[in-house]
């Protein structure tokens, strides 16, 4: 949370913020215990709380989504992910593949936009203003 914060605090937005959850690989602290692994709460949380404080950031499901089911992956874009990497393999661990992506979000009705070009507008807009200060984010509806 305190990475999150000092995000939405700086003068602008990153682009892109990666969300992970933490990968059990052998030999490794979370490898031998995996019990501490993010739990699909910690992560729609995390998801959420990113997209309020940062809403015209890219919030990038990353490293760990194997982890989850379909149905909590559901939830996180739900939450306000509204990016994911794609490919066979991040930089260690296995990622969905492409056609398995593109099958879930034809399902959850979700429309990918081409990499490198503006966010798409919100529907919400014209009915919800984030404002942020250098104190606190204010939320009027």
């Amino acid at each position: 949370i305190g990475l999150l914060h000092t995000f939405a605090t700086m003068p602008e937005h990153p682009e892109s913020v990666p969300i992970n959850a933490l990968v059990a690989i052998d030999g490794t602290p979370l490898g031998d215990d995996p019990t501490d692994a993010p739990t699909i709460w910690d992560m729609g949380r995390m998801i959420a709380t990113a997209r309020i404080v940062m809403p015209r950031t890219m919030v990038r499901l990353s490293a760990g989504r194997l982890s989850f089911s379909e149905s909590e992956q559901s939830m996180m874009f739900m939450a306000g992910a509204n990016s994911i990497f794609n490919g066979d393999k991040l930089l260690t661990t296995a990622n969905p593949a492409f056609d398995a992506d593109q099958a879930l979000f034809k399902r959850l009705g979700l429309k990918g936009k081409p990499a490198h070009t503006e966010a798409l507008e919100s529907p919400l807009k014209d009915r919800v203003m984030i404002q942020h200060t250098t104190k606190e984010v204010q939320m009027q509806a």
